[in-house]
């Protein structure tokens, strides 16, 4: 028995042991997470160079993309370059520090919910939507959801640091979680597992009542406006609520999927950490005209001026 300070490294299993499969998984995510960082860093990009995109619903999506990124890379090069050796090892330090990562930039949930205020605000209160929503305003927001993720990330984090471990320190997935970590522990875990569950829990289920108060009251809102009004307003908000669905799913199949089993958990894990972040650009540019037509823009910028040149 060991204290979590004494473990030097760790033995990840990964998502299969078969070579063939394991070959076939690093051409297929390696394509996959190029898409992803390529497609937010062009979301982000495309913010921050134009000016027409600076209201908050594009303020806070550049932010979402930009979560995206880290969330994705915390986790993915580690697991594709797995896919190449034998021995998939990963230090101590590493895994608390990876640990950290998916916590704190997994907390997506927040930014999503404050862009439903977001929309809330745009949609319900219109004439005080310059005043209630400036960039100080939407920066606190930014900020909060950030020092959610860090709440969230210290809650689990010191609940395993504190268990001791026994050997051999094999962890059954792919990457650094709490629950794989708990199957290391050497004492009952039943508790921890229970306030890992209820704190992720809490979290989720205080943002989706948050965010479906929000939409509750944009459709008591569009009641009275016609059906141009309608259009336009669901088309702001679709993608969101897409997002939002996919995030709660698999939010809750986490929460409430049993910490002993973690088969489903680590093909759960792949969707909402690789597909996930590379849907999210997809939804929001292909739903957004104003997007497309800025993306547009930008690129025959650029082809115009190779040709110039």
């Amino acid at each position: 028995m060991e204290n979590a300070s004494s473990v030097k490294e760790l033995i990840l299993v990964g998502l299969s042991e078969n070579q063939g499969v394991q070959k076939i998984c690093f051409v297929m995510f390696l394509f996959f997470n190029m898409i992803i960082v390529a497609g937010n860093l062009l979301i982000v990009i495309t913010v921050i160079s134009r000016q027409r995109l600076n209201s908050p619903m594009y303020f806070f999506l550049s932010y979402l993309s930009f979560e995206d990124i880290c969330y994705s890379s915390v986790t993915a090069p580690k697991m594709i370059a797995d896919f190449l050796v034998e021995n998939k090892t990963i230090s101590f330090v590493g895994c608390i520090l990876q640990l950290f990562g998916v916590h704190f930039f997994g907390c997506t949930i927040f930014i999503l919910t404050v862009m439903a205020y977001d929309r809330y605000t745009a949609i319900c209160r219109p004439l005080r939507y310059t005043t209630l929503m400036t960039r100080r305003v939407c920066s606190q927001m930014v900020i909060g959801s950030w020092m959610g993720g860090f709440v969230h990330y210290m809650v689990q984090t010191l609940l395993t640091f504190c268990l001791p471990f026994c050997g051999p320190y094999k962890i059954v997935h792919y990457f650094c979680d709490v629950h794989p970590l708990l199957q290391l522990a050497c004492s009952n875990t039943y508790a921890v597992g229970i306030i890992v569950v209820a704190n992720s829990g809490m979290i989720a289920l205080s943002c989706f009542f948050i965010l479906v108060v929000s939409y509750i009251f944009i459709l008591v809102s569009l009641k009275s406006q016609m059906s141009e009004g309608w259009h336009k307003a669901l088309s702001t908000c679709g993608s969101h609520i897409t997002v939002v669905i996919l995030f709660f799913g698999l939010c809750t199949f986490t929460c409430i999927s049993p910490s002993i089993d973690l088969s489903e958990d680590k093909s759960v894990a792949v969707f909402y950490i690789v597909i996930t972040p590379m849907l999210n650009p997809l939804f929001y540019t292909l739903r957004n005209e104003e997007v497309k037509s800025v993306m547009k823009k930008l690129w025959s910028r650029k082809v115009g001026s190779e040709k110039g040149e």
